[in-house]
Order: structure tokens, then sequence, then C-alpha cells
């Protein structure tokens, strides 16, 4: 199994909306490539929040050449919505795992 871990933390005062926005728009657009199979989607438990919310969205594939597919062909658009929709209100690292 390979997932693509991306996480991000957001500006508290867009963290709702944020969070409708990337369960009802952001992630059905990734699942939609058919890169991936399944998806989960986690807010960090850390003890001072004051500055943002993290979460952590896990993007599940069998095969890395799906993922490779993702982050040539869609990757860049997608990237580019979230920034012009949300600008300088968050900021993200992304990580591929692969399970052992």
């Amino acid at each position: 199994m390979i997932v693509y871990n991306v996480t991000v933390k957001v500006d508290l005062n867009i963290a709702d909306i944020w969070v409708q926005w990337m369960k009802q728009d952001h992630i059905p657009k990734v699942l939609e490539t058919g890169c991936f199979t399944d998806h989960k989607f986690y807010r960090i438990m850390e003890e001072n929040q004051a500055d943002g919310m993290t979460y952590a969205i896990q993007y599940f594939t069998t095969d890395v050449t799906r993922y490779f597919d993702y982050q040539n062909n869609h990757a860049p658009a997608l990237q580019k919505e979230m920034k012009e929709v949300w600008q300088d209100k968050y900021a993200a690292f992304r990580t591929l795992l692969k399970e052992i």
C-alpha cells in the first residue's frame, strides 16, 4: 500500500469552512482522478492550537505509478486551485509513505 499524506495547517478563522470545502470539493476531485482507491481525513490533536488547526489527509493507492500519474497530471491544477481559494491562510507539506 502506498499512502500520499498531505499535512495542512489552516488559520483558525477559516478552519471550519476549509474542512467543509475539503470534504465537498477538493477531496472528491482528487479521488475522481482515479489515482487513489480511498482516503482518510484527520485533525491532528495538538496541545497548542492558537496559531491554527492541523489536518492530515491520506490518499491510498496500490501502485506507485498511479501516484506519479497524479503528481504529473493532476496535482498541479488542484494545488493551484487550493492556493487561489485559500491564498496565504494555510501551509501544506506532502509525504509519500509505503506500508511495511
